[in-house]
Parts: structure tokens; C-alpha cells; sequence
């Protein structure tokens, strides 16, 4: 191949490249200049600095040879002396480049292999930039494609432009694919890798049951029906919740269609995985209720701190709700978002006895009275010592049976208990070693300090190296599961907003940080709030 060869022969090849490949004419051209740059150096010497230029319209190539114009010449294959570049144009300056240009070349058979390796890979390079900006975009869309090869349980997809693969664990259980089947998947994911792009496929992801539906659902897709939220046991069973903007159209019976035509579609697609419609409410407690369906729900009790709801149902309803192996509370619990616990009628009663009988046995204990008064202050709804002793005197006095005379004596008494324990705690933080100043940081109680000395927190030193999370515990949510993972301070009831200003003032305290830069922080909040 010479650098004369027939200029039409080039770009036909360019073009025909191009086409193939799926990517710009000019890439290919572009590559072409490059080896052919390449194998001119390995003619005329590594260090010279050669350009090609190829025009794409006419094909036409050039080869020159670039000279850098300086003052004084230290590389005398790069560089020129101003004087000399003057000879050639008169208005030449340092730091211009004069180009000399070269004959044409004849190639080798190694140039021609090296260049034909340069071209190569420059077009590899170029589709796979192809592919990658082509399926970076279209992640969270559905693609269509052929089963190309399966490898050890992965199916390798060929989408036409692409290729993509859906891993073992990303397909439906008993799910079999053999060459030339057509099969859908949800693009979930796109990576740059050494080898090339890598398409990633589900078909498990709870995402391509909403984006078949979207498909199946013309009011889904036009935004009047909003799906917001779906939980999956792939190839078994699904919970998808859904919303209707317009009040005058079902959300759920828009789903299920005519004679369930349209959720039929989409179970088809899903290897007959049944699917719960569950209609979404702002109440918390009313789509849990919904989605617990087909099972009867008797009384919801809700803890929004914890994020956790005590359901009771009939004792016949038990099995249903759990269902199979824990199927249904699982996808409830998935598609709230909430941890769900279920109890019956009878274990609910069973417990709220058992919590009476506790508070009443406190009162008992901790007041010196016996089992009756115990039992009333329970029922009157005191939870705890404290509250007995600082509530209005008023209120003990206003229950059946109850006086001043006796009210003072319960408060009395219970003050008197507090300040034992009080002093109990303070001894025992004492031996601990725990500093004095501990006590100055908001909220923080003697019964704290021992909790704290225990976990070898002894000064506000060590204290503000606490995390909100290493105080009020954490939640990790795996499977459907939530986790719950105790912090120090659990016991007490600390919020997060409490924890977080027990750290800031111990890290003030211990000079980690100082009141302005609490002060710019809250600042820069404040800021944002209104900005957005």
C-alpha cells in the first residue's frame, strides 16, 4: 500500500468501515492518518514529528514533516532556528510550526501489519464508545433482543448494536433460554470495562414489572396512573402500588384491564408470577392495611420513630396474612417500606396484659403500695415512676378513691425512690471513672453517664467521637427485612435531632469545633432551604 494508493479505494474502505461498525465516517479516516503517521515514523526515525493529513471529501493525503521554530535549536529533529524558518516564510515566530512536506512512501510489509493493528484498534476503541454512550441512556428501559450463548447459567443477549447479559441471579427461578429465543430485559445497569462496555440485564428487577406494565397500561404511560412503589418474589408473586391523578379512573381497574387482559400480559412475560394490585394512600396505615390484602386487618398500631407497625388480625386470618413461608408480609413489608409485625387478637391481649401487670408491679415495688393502687395507677395511664412524681398533684388526687392527702404521699414517695436510684447511678458512675462534665452536656442524665462508662466513654473528649448513629442505633434494610441495631443511648429514648446535639456541643466543648462554625453551618442550611 503506497501513500498514492487510489484515493476513491480509501474512502470506500472509510466508508464501508464506518457502516459496519456503527460509528462516524470520520473516526475511521481519522484512525487511518494515524497509522499511517505511525509507520512514516518507523521510516523516518521515532523522534520526528510527522503528520497525515487525509482529506475526507477527495481522499487526497499529505504528509508532512512539522519543525518547531525557536531561538536556539536543541533537538535538531523537532526544532528550526527562527533564522531558518524565515528563509521559508518570512513571517514566521517563535513557537510557530513550519511543515516540510514529505514524498510519498511506500509501506513494508511490517509498517503495513502495524498500521493495519493501529486502524483496528482505533475502531474498536470508537465502537465501543458507540455502544457505551448509545446504552448509558437507555438505563431503566426495556430492550429486546436474541439469546446468543449461554455460559454457566449466564445468557448472553445480543441486542443488535450491543450486547448484554443477564447473570444467573438475575433471571426468574426455572427459567430456561436456549439460542435464537427472543427474551425482554430491563437495562439496570451500564459499565466502562477493560474488555469493552458491559450491558447489564434483569429480568427479577422489581423495575421491569412496572416498565411492562407502562407498556400494557396506556394511562401508566401517559402519567394519569403512577405506579409508586413494587415488591417481588420473582416467578411467584409481585405487589405493585398505584395511584390515579384523575379521580374519575380506578388506578387498580385500569391495571387489571378488561377481564384482566392487560395484567394477563404482563403475568405471561413473568412466567405466571401472580401479581397484587394494591391501591397507594398518603395514610401509612391505611396502605399497609391494603397492602396485607387478601388478609382481614382488625387494629394497626404504628411506631413512626421506629418506622415499625404492630398489625393485628383475627386468628383465622393469621396464616393468610404471614402466607406461605412469610411470602405476603415480606412483600408488604417490601412495597411499604415499613417493618411489618404481625400479631393475632389474642397475642395483642396477651401482651397489653402482660405490660399492665409490669407497670403495675413498678408502682408496687418502687412506691411501696400494694397490688390495687399499683394496678389503678397503671390503668390510669402512668407509664413510669417520673411521670408520678412531677405530674399535677391535682391528677393523682382526681382518681377514684385517691385524696390530697394521698397523692402527696404516692409523690412523696416517688420522688424519694428517684433520688436513691439517682444516687445509686451516681455512684456507680463514679467507679466507672466517668468526668463530672459529662453531666454539663444537653440532656445527657446520671443513668446516661453509667450507660456511657460502660462502653469506655469517661470524658466529653471521648464522647465526641461518637456518631449520631453510635447513640440512637441504626437500621439496615436487607431482603424486605429491616435490622435493627441498638446504639448506646437506646434504652432512653434519645431522637437523632437530641443525639446530634449532644456530639456538636461535646465537640465544642473539647475545642474539635468552634460556635462559629455551628453558627455558619446553620447558616449555609438556612440558605439552602430558602434556595430550594
Amino acid at each position: 500500500m503506497a501513500v498514492s494508493a487510489n484515493r476513491l479505494e480509501l474512502l470506500q474502505i472509510a466508508d464501508a468501515v464506518a457502516r459496519e461498525k456503527s460509528i462516524d465516517k470520520g473516526i475511521v479516516i481519522a484512525a487511518m492518518a494515524d497509522a499511517i503517521q505511525k509507520a512514516a515514523r518507523s521510516r523516518y526515525g521515532q523522534e520526528t514529528n510527522i503528520r497525515a493529513d487525509i482529506n475526507p471529501s477527495t481522499g487526497e493525503m499529505k504528509l508532512q514533516r512539522l519543525m518547531e521554530v525557536v531561538e536556539k535549536v536543541e533537538d535538531f529533529d523537532k526544532q528550526i532556528a527562527i533564522e531558518d524558518a524565515r528563509h521559508r516564510n518570512p513571517d514566521a515566530q517563535a513557537g510557530d510550526f513550519i511543515a516540510e512536506q514529505l514524498p510519498p512512501m511506500d509501506f513494508g510489509r511490517i509498517a503495513a501489519q502495524s498500521a493495519k493493528q493501529v486502524i483496528v484498534q482505533k475502531v474498536r476503541e470508537a465502537e465501543r464508545d458507540r455502544q457505551y454512550d448509545e446504552y448509558k441512556d437507555r438505563v431503566g428501559e426495556i430492550v429486546n433482543g436474541t439469546v446468543k450463548r449461554v455460559e454457566y447459567g449466564n445468557v448472553i443477549v445480543d441486542l443488535g448494536r450491543g450486547e448484554g447479559i443477564i447473570r444467573r441471579d438475575e433471571l426468574i427461578p426455572r427459567e430456561l433460554f436456549k439460542y435464537g429465543d427472543r427474551v425482554r430485559a430491563y437495562v439496570y445497569d451500564v459499565r466502562r470495562e477493560q474488555r469493552g462496555p458491559q450491558i447489564f440485564l434483569s429480568r427479577t428487577h422489581p423495575q421491569f414489572m412496572a416498565k411492562l406494565f407502562a407498556m400494557e397500561v396506556p394511562e401508566i404511560y401517559d402519567g394519569i396512573i403512577e405506579i409508586r412503589s413494587v415488591a417481588r418474589d420473582p416467578g411467584s408473586r409481585a405487589k405493585i402500588a398505584v395511584i390515579s391523578r384523575d379521580s374519575s379512573i380506578d388506578p387498580v381497574g385500569a391495571c387489571v384491564g378488561m377481564r384482566g387482559s392487560r395484567v394477563q400480559a404482563v403475568v405471561g412475560e413473568l412466567q405466571g408470577e401472580k401479581i397484587d394490585i394494591i391501591p397507594w394512600s398518603d395514610n401509612v396505615a391505611t396502605f399497609i392495611v391494603n397492602a396485607l390484602q387478601p388478609a382481614e386487618v382488625a387494629k394497626v398500631v404504628l411506631d413512626e420513630d421506629a418506622e415499625k407497625i404492630e398489625v393485628v388480625v383475627p386468628d383465622d386470618q393469621l396464616s393468610l396474612a404471614i402466607g406461605r413461608r412469610g411470602q405476603n408480609v415480606r412483600l408488604a413489608s417490601q412495597l411499604t417500606g415499613w417493618d411489618i409485625d404481625i400479631l393475632t387478637e389474642e397475642e395483642e391481649s396477651q401482651r397489653r396484659q402482660k405490660e399492665f401487670n409490669d407497670r403495675s408491679k413498678l408502682f408496687m415495688d418502687a412506691l411501696d403500695v400494694d397490688e390495687m393502687v399499683g394496678q389503678v395507677l397503671a390503668s390510669e395511664g402512668f407509664t413510669s415512676v417520673e411521670e408520678v412524681a412531677y405530674v399535677d398533684a391535682g391528677e393523682i388526687a382526681s382518681i377514684d378513691g385517691f385524696d390530697e392527702g394521698t397523692a402527696e404521699e404516692i409523690q412523696s414517695r416517688a420522688r424519694e425512690y428517684l433520688e436513691r436510684i439517682e444516687a445509686e447511678h451516681d455512684e456507680a458512675r463514679r467507679k466507672l471513672g466517668v468526668a463530672d462534665e459529662l453531666r454539663e452536656l444537653p440532656g445527657i442524665t446520671t443513668a446516661m453517664m453509667v450507660k456511657l462508662g460502660e462502653d469506655g466513654v469517661k470524658t466529653v473528649e471521648d464522647f465526641a467521637g461518637y456518631a449520631v448513629d453510635d447513640l440512637t442505633g441504626w437500621k439496615e434494610r436487607k431482603d424486605g427485612e429491616t435490622k435493627l441495631y441498638e446504639g448506646v443511648l437506646s434504652d432512653f429514648g434519645v431522637s437523632r435531632a437530641d443525639a446530634e446535639q449532644m456530639v456538636l456541643a461535646a465537640r465544642v466543648k473539647a475545642g474539635w469545633i468552634s460556635e462559629d462554625d455551628l453558627a455558619s453551618d446553620e447558616e449555609a442550611v438556612a440558605e439552602e432551604s430558602v434556595g430550594a
